[in-house]
């Protein structure tokens, strides 16, 4: 943290007297700045682990930015390793505001911000791909199950390399059978890609802790073009978060065989979170298990 903090004085100019961490995960932090005086300076700072993704993450919050009509925080530049070693850094505006799973005062005003929430998803997700599907880095002409397939390959494969992921023969046998599954899993589906915020949470949103307005949209996955569905996926571990998902169902209807594919998707990103970082949620991993049963047995 010393390095980290001396860098950044450097780069900003300014003697930072600390850093404060305000939240962490194995790949990324978010941290506070204090000027000389220990006051808070304007900005926040996100570390993290693996090169490259604080290029990606500041390119993609520039194009929800451009495209939406919700506030993101404005990216002041990023802070790479290339001679020596050290986590890449990306800089960013420090906006006012509690998140979104705080709850609202009233219930009128939890329906007020969802239909806010659902207006700023709606202003990215009428963004059409033109065909083009997958992450900011390495978009593609495909289809959507052809893409996800692939990711599905990629994230077994790897994760066979590995002896002592956590993982049970019994969650190994779920995988091997969703694969199995994914043709069935996607019979029919015809929905086009569009734009999407990639990591859609209720911590992934700020409100006025007075008024429970919208404010911003913040942290927003490397996933660039996917289909609507592919955003609504992780709103299902609170009753807020389960209001959100049938709300929006409401005004913008998926098609029906969501229902499951929601906990393919839920199921492979545990996945993808315990290769990138060696831990996983495991009461969703089972969760999704359990609930994608009657469609693999």
């Amino acid at each position: 943290m010393d390095q980290l903090r001396a860098e950044l004085s450097h780069l900003l100019g300014e003697k930072l007297s600390r850093l404060e961490c305000i939240s962490e995960k194995p790949d990324t932090a978010l941290w506070s700045l204090y000027d000389s005086h220990g006051n808070p300076l304007p900005l926040l700072a996100r570390s993290f682990t693996s090169p490259g993704l604080a290029q990606q993450q500041a390119g993609k919050m520039s194009i929800l930015a451009r495209h939406g009509t919700v506030r993101l925080p404005v990216v002041y530049g990023v802070m790479t390793h290339e001679e020596h070693p050290g986590p890449d850094v990306l800089l960013m505006e420090r906006l006012r505001g509690v998140p979104v799973e705080a709850p609202a005062r009233t219930p009128q005003r939890w329906e007020q911000l969802q239909d806010q929430i659902i207006e700023a998803l709606l202003s990215w997700h009428r963004i059409d791909s033109h065909g083009c599907v997958g992450s900011v880095d390495s978009t593609q002409e495909n289809l959507w199950p052809f893409w996800y397939r692939q990711r599905v390959e990629v994230l077994w494969s790897t994760l066979n390399q590995y002896q002592n992921t956590g993982l049970t023969m019994q969650d190994k046998r779920m995988l091997f059978r969703t694969r199995e599954c994914l043709e069935s899993m996607f019979a029919g589906f015809n929905d086009n890609c569009v734009l999407v915020h990639g990591n859609f949470n209720l911590r992934s949103m700020l409100k006025d802790a007075r008024s429970d307005q919208l404010l911003a949209m913040v942290n927003p996955g490397i996933v660039l073009w996917a289909p609507r569905e592919y955003e609504l996926f992780r709103l299902f571990d609170t009753p807020l978060a389960e209001s959100l998902f049938w709300r929006y169902l409401q005004r913008a209807p998926v098609a029906e065989s969501f229902l499951w594919r929601r906990w393919l998707y839920v199921l492979w990103d545990e996945v993808a979170q315990l290769l990138q970082t060696g831990k996983m949620n495991r009461a969703a991993f089972n969760t999704a298990s359990e609930s994608l049963l009657p469609w693999v047995a």
